[in-house]
């Protein structure tokens, strides 16, 4: 196995780039979200997920990570408020949830914060909207640590459902809606009582309650489990509208890297290369604005194809070890497979192919794909078509893993 070693005078200005990036602008952001200037492309997601937001609908928005999820919806709120348009928002990550009191609790407290403003509010607000559930506010613990909605007893359904009805009751009392925007939505899975959730949150978009009321933007970038979750099981069944997220077009990112290097350093990047590099990373602009701001600090003038390279491997150095973690968790079986997608094969079970890749069986194959699904290492598209869902990685087990066997 090929590690690469960087010089300690590369690492020190790659891991000072977040210094850096405070004193002098980069176009090359791929440490936070992006918009205004920044923004590049998607222009047509931002329009509609505005106009259905506008509209009082409910979206989910599934991609694998650093694909521009949240990036799109901030800067669609942007576009919402230039154009006049009042609402309330808030963010509620859920990556980290496991009980449902976690979430109802983060939920709560989330919502509070984002319609009111001082405890007399809080907690008249959880007296009228929350009467008759197990929520209350506990003035001396939101002192403590800030928070505003606590439990005094397990939530049972009905806590549930009036938490979950309560921002459409405060978007109500003020007269403009309410968009609350979920991050790693499929994390709830890990509760429980995710199923009561569930039938609560569907009991509630079919009512279709008064207007101005409250949205959800459910997000996730474990795009299998979303998968399971709004496609195979089919939960929010025609209560929520999918939105997929197109790549970034080629000339859009080309455009974007030539001008930031010319206008932000004075630099110049050949149009080739970075065709080159919308090719390796799929457009997934994270990486391109990754491998670009390694290229700016490396460089004083000229980026050739040899910087480009050098950054290349300082960009495996740093991420090869989440790699090698992944590939220790996989199954020698599971290792023959992904061998096998980078071959070009999509017909797993035929027999020719379980031969040469000694998958054992049809029936071993179903159970091999169903384990690199659970482990969102790959997905399958439309026509049953593997994915691999980071080109990174993809790039990295084709020239190294695989390539030293």
């Amino acid at each position: 196995m090929l590690t690469f070693l960087l010089h300690k005078s590369v690492l020190n200005v790659i891991f000072a780039s977040d210094k850096s990036s405070r004193i002098m602008e980069t176009p090359f952001i791929y440490d936070r979200y992006v918009t205004a200037k920044y923004f590049i492309g998607r222009k047509k997601e931002c329009g509609i997920l505005g106009n259905l937001l506008a509209a009082g609908e409910h979206v989910v928005m599934y991609e694998p990570p650093k694909t521009g999820k949240m990036s799109i919806i901030q800067q669609t709120l942007i576009n919402m408020r230039s154009a006049g348009a009042q609402f309330m928002t808030v963010c509620i990550d859920m990556f980290n949830i496991r009980t449902m009191d976690e979430f109802l609790l983060r939920f709560g407290t989330a919502v509070m914060k984002a319609a009111l403003t001082t405890p007399d509010q809080y907690k008249d607000a959880i007296q009228h909207h929350l009467e008759g559930t197990h929520f209350v506010f506990d003035r001396e613990r939101f002192y403590q640590d800030g928070s505003i909605v606590s439990l005094n007893w397990s939530p049972d359904r009905n806590d549930i459902e009036k938490m979950m009805r309560l921002p459409g009751l405060l978007a109500s009392g003020k007269g403009i809606p309410f968009y609350l925007i979920f991050k790693e939505f499929q994390s709830i899975m890990f509760s429980d009582e995710y199923e009561t959730l569930f039938s609560v949150l569907e009991d509630m978009f079919r009512e279709q309650g008064p207007r101005p009321g409250a949205s959800f933007v459910m997000t996730g970038s474990r795009v299998n489990a979303m998968k399971y979750i709004f496609a195979e099981r089919k939960s929010f069944y025609r209560q929520v509208v999918h939105l997929p997220i197109a790549p970034v077009e080629n000339r859009e990112i080309i455009e974007h890297v030539v001008r930031g290097f010319l206008y932000g350093s004075g630099k110049s990047f050949d149009r080739d290369l970075a065709m080159g590099a919308c090719e390796l990373f799929k457009c997934n602009l994270w990486y391109i604005n990754h491998l670009a701001s390694i290229c700016d600090l490396m460089s004083k003038g000229f980026i050739n194809e040899a910087i480009m390279t050098e950054a290349l491997k300082s960009m495996l150095s740093l991420h090869e070890p989440r790699f090698m973690n992944m590939m220790d968790d996989l199954t020698d079986h599971q290792i023959s497979l992904l061998r096998a997608v980078l071959d070009g094969v999509v017909k797993f079970s035929a027999s020719d192919v379980i031969e040469k890749y000694r998958l054992n069986s049809s029936a071993n194959v179903r159970r091999v794909k169903d384990a690199l699904r659970k482990k969102e290492v790959l997905t399958f598209n439309e026509k049953d078509e593997p994915v691999i869902l980071d080109p990174l990685f993809e790039y990295w087990l084709e020239n190294y893993y695989f390539a030293k066997q």
